[in-house]
C-alpha cells in the first residue's frame, strides 16, 4: 500500500489548563480527575471536527465516516467510559465499550428502577432516580420542587399533590402491571408501549444503550424459562445475584466509532486509529496480581502476597517478582505493537498527564518511546489548533466537505415515525365448507343407532384412504386385519359388512378414477373466494389433471338420496364452496364435483349450474365477534 497517504501524529500530552472552565458533569463524575474529563471532551471535539470536515480515505475511496475510527485504550476504565459519553454529547455515533457488565449501563439501571417501583412504590430513592431518568425526564429542580417539604413517602405525596398527566399515567401503568406481567412482558411493554421507553433511552443515552437493553430482555426471557412463577420481585433478586457480561462483536458492521482495549482489537483493522492513553505509566501499580500483589509459586500452588519495598524482599519471592515484572513489561510493548498495527492509514497518539507525572510522560510509557522514535525520524513539532502542538510524520490529511450521512443523522425524526401504526384489517373468518349453512334434512335426535351409523361412516372413510393403494386381491384380508387390530372392531359381522362395502365401492369401475393412484386422499385446500371469504377444508378425494380437477366427498349416513333433486342443500353448499375454491387455485381448468353416498352406493355428478346457485356469500356467513 505504498500509494496510500499514511501518517503518524503525536499530540502534545494534555495537561489541565486554567481556561478549561467548569464541567457540567463534574457533579456526577466528581471521583474522576478534571484532567481526564477534559481530555476526553477534547478528544471528542477532535473527532467531531473530523466528521464535520472529513478528510479523504484512500483505502475506502470516500470521506471519513464514524465507523472508520477506532479508539484504543490499555484497559477498560473511566477514560473509555468518558470518551463514549463525550462523543455522544458531541452528537457522534459511538458503539460503546466492547465489554461491560450488564449491571453497569445506565439504561439497565433505569429499567430496573421501573421494576422496583412497580414492586415497591414507597422506595423514595428509587422513585427519585426513576423520575429523573430518560423514561420520565424530570430535572433535578423539578424533583426538588415536587418533593421538598413533604411528610411521608414520595409516591403518595406526588399522587396527592398532582403532577403532569404523562408522569402520572406512566407511573400508574407500571403499577398496573405489577401483579400479572412477567419480567419480559413488563420490560417490553415499558420499552415499546405508550411510555416509549426504548426511544427515550436511546435518544438520551445514545446507540450504545441498545445492546444492554436487548441483553436485559434476553436475561428476562432466560429467567422466565428457568424459574417457576417468574414474578418481578424474584427477577430482581435473581438478577442481583448474577453477573452477566455484554460482549459486542467488534467486527460487526456499525456506523459508529468503536472504543475498545488494545488486547481486544487483535485481528482488527481500521483506517484511523487513536491510542488514547499512551501516557499511562506501566510501573504505577493497581490492584490484583501484577499490581499491589505478587504471585508466589509454591508446591501447593500460587499464593498472593503483598509487594513490599525492594530492599525488604528476599528470595525466592524476589526472583519471582522480577520474572513477573519482566513478563508484564514484554506484554506492555507487545500491546503497543498491536495497537499501532491496527491503523491502515492514520495513527494518532495522545494521552493526559496527572499530578504524579510532573508535566512529562513517564519514561516507560508508550508516548515517550514514540516521541523519541518520531524525533529520530525527523518529525518536527508544529502548531495545532486543538492540541497546541503535534508531531507529524507522513502526509497531512486534507479536510473536505461535511459528510452527507452525518448531516442526515442530525436531521430531526418526523412525527409520523413515532406514531403507532394503524391497526391492521381483521382477516375474514375461515369458512369450513363441511359446516356451512343449516342442515335441511330432518333427522331425529341422536340415538344409539345414529351413533353407530356415525362410527360406521368414520371407519369407511379410513378404509377409503387405505384400500386404493392395496392390490385388489389383498384388500379384503388387509381391511379385515386393520379393523380388528388397529381400529378395535371386535364384532366380526360388522367387520365383514364394512369390508364388503368398502371393497365394492373402491372396485366399482364407475369410481375407478377417484380411487386411482393419481388421486389424493384427504387433500387440504384453502382459498379466498368472492367478497373476501376464506374457504379452508379437506376434500375426501382430489384428482388433479392437466385440463380438469375432479373432487369427491363421501357421505356415509344411513340414507342416500334417490335422485339428484333429493341431495340435501347443505351438501350442495359444501361442494359449491369447494368447487369455487378450486377454481381460484387452478384457474382455467374444468371443475367436476361428485358426491358419493356409501349407503347405496350412489355417485352423483353435480353440474355447474346447480353449484352456482349455492356458492356461499359473505352476507350469509356470521361475522367474527
Amino acid at each position: 500500500h505504498g500509494d496510500r497517504p499514511g501518517s503518524v501524529t503525536l499530540w502534545q500530552p494534555f495537561v489541565e489548563a486554567l481556561d478549561e472552565g467548569g464541567d457540567e458533569q463534574a457533579g456526577e463524575e466528581g471521583w474522576i480527575s478534571d484532567t481526564v474529563r477534559h481530555y476526553a471532551a477534547r478528544l471528542a471535539r477532535q473527532i467531531r471536527g473530523w466528521l464535520d470536515e472529513p478528510f479523504h480515505l484512500k483505502s475506502r475511496g470516500r470521506p471519513l465516516r464514524p465507523e472508520d475510527i477506532l479508539i484504543l485504550v490499555r484497559r477498560r476504565g473511566d477514560l473509555a467510559s468518558l470518551i463514549v459519553a463525550r462523543l455522544h454529547a458531541e452528537g457522534v455515533s459511538v458503539a460503546g465499550v466492547d465489554r461491560l457488565l450488564l449491571t453497569a449501563p445506565l439504561a439497565v439501571k433505569d429499567l430496573l428502577a421501573a421494576i422496583r417501583f412497580a414492586v415497591q412504590p414507597l422506595d423514595d430513592l428509587n422513585l427519585a432516580a426513576l423520575l429523573v431518568s430518560p423514561l420520565f425526564g424530570w430535572t433535578q429542580e423539578a424533583l426538588f420542587e415536587a418533593s421538598f417539604g413533604r411528610e411521608g413517602a414520595l409516591w403518595p405525596h406526588i399522587r396527592a399533590r398532582g403532577c403532569d398527566a404523562a408522569t402520572m399515567a406512566g407511573l400508574q401503568s407500571l403499577l398496573a402491571m405489577a401483579d400479572y406481567a412477567t419480567p419480559h412482558q413488563f420490560l417490553e411493554t415499558l420499552l415499546s408501549g405508550p411510555l416509549d421507553g426504548r426511544r427515550k433511552l436511546l435518544e438520551r443515552l445514545g446507540p450504545e444503550a441498545r445492546d444492554p437493553v436487548e441483553e436485559l430482555l434476553s436475561a428476562a426471557l432466560d429467567f422466565e424459562t428457568s424459574a417457576a412463577g417468574p414474578s418481578l420481585q424474584r427477577f430482581l433478586d435473581w438478577f442481583a445475584r448474577g453477573s452477566v457480561e455484554i460482549v459486542r462483536d467488534p467486527s460487526a458492521p456499525l456506523d459508529a466509532v468503536r472504543v475498545m482495549t488494545v488486547h481486544g482489537s487483535k485481528g482488527l483493522q481500521s483506517p484511523v486509529v487513536i491510542l488514547a492513553d499512551a501516557c499511562a505509566d506501566p510501573d504505577r501499580r493497581g490492584g490484583g496480581f501484577g499490581g499491589s500483589f505478587a504471585r508466589l509459586e509454591t508446591e501447593e500452588g500460587a499464593i498472593p502476597v503483598f509487594r513490599t519495598r525492594k530492599d525488604e524482599v528476599g528470595d525466592p519471592l524476589r526472583a519471582q517478582i522480577e520474572a513477573q515484572d519482566r513478563l508484564e513489561r514484554e506484554e506492555h510493548w507487545r500491546l503497543l505493537y498491536v495497537g499501532m498495527t491496527r491503523a491502515e492509514e492514520r495513527l494518532f497518539i495522545g494521552g493526559a498527564l496527572g499530578p504524579a507525572d510532573r508535566g512529562s510522560p513517564p519514561a516507560s510509557s508508550w508516548y515517550e518511546a514514540l516521541d523519541a522514535t518520531l524525533g529520530a525520524m525527523g518529525a518536527e513539532w508544529t502548531d495545532d489548533p486543538l492540541w497546541t502542538r503535534a508531531r507529524w510524520f507522513g502526509a497531512v490529511p486534507q479536510a473536505g466537505k461535511g459528510d452527507a450521512r452525518e448531516a442526515a443523522a442530525r436531521t430531526p425524526v418526523p412525527d409520523w415515525a413515532r406514531s403507532p401504526a394503524p391497526p391492521e384489517a381483521r382477516p375474514p373468518r375461515p369458512l369450513a365448507p363441511s359446516s356451512l349453512g343449516d342442515e335441511d334434512v330432518a333427522d331425529p335426535p341422536p340415538s344409539a343407532t345414529m351413533r353407530d351409523a356415525a362410527e360406521r361412516g368414520r371407519l369407511l372413510h379410513r378404509l377409503f384412504e387405505r384400500l386404493p393403494d392395496v392390490p385388489a386381491a389383498e384388500r379384503a384380508v388387509r381391511a379385515e386385519r386393520w379393523l380388528e387390530q388397529s381400529a378395535g372392531v371386535a364384532d366380526p359381522d360388522l367387520r365383514r359388512a364394512l369390508v364388503g362395502d368398502a371393497c365394492r365401492i373402491v372396485a366399482d369401475p364407475a369410481h375407478e378414477e377417484l380411487f386411482g393412484p393419481a388421486a389424493l386422499a384427504e387433500a387440504p385446500i384453502a382459498a379466498v373466494i368472492g367478497e373476501g371469504l376464506v374457504v379452508a377444508g379437506t376434500v375426501d378425494r382430489l384428482l388433479v389433471l392437466d385440463d380438469r380437477i375432479v373432487l369427491a366427498d363421501f357421505k356415509t349416513g344411513r340414507r342416500a338420496p334417490a335422485s339428484l333433486d333429493e341431495v340435501p342443500v347443505a351438501h350442495l353448499r359444501q361442494m359449491a364452496a369447494y368447487a369455487e375454491a378450486l377454481r381460484r387455485i387452478f384457474p382455467g381448468r374444468r371443475i367436476e364435483a361428485k358426491l358419493l353416498y356409501t349407503a347405496a352406493p350412489a355417485l352423483y355428478d353435480l353440474p355447474d349450474n346447480l353449484l352456482d346457485r349455492h356458492i356461499p356469500r359473505a352476507r350469509e356467513v356470521e361475522p367474527l365477534p
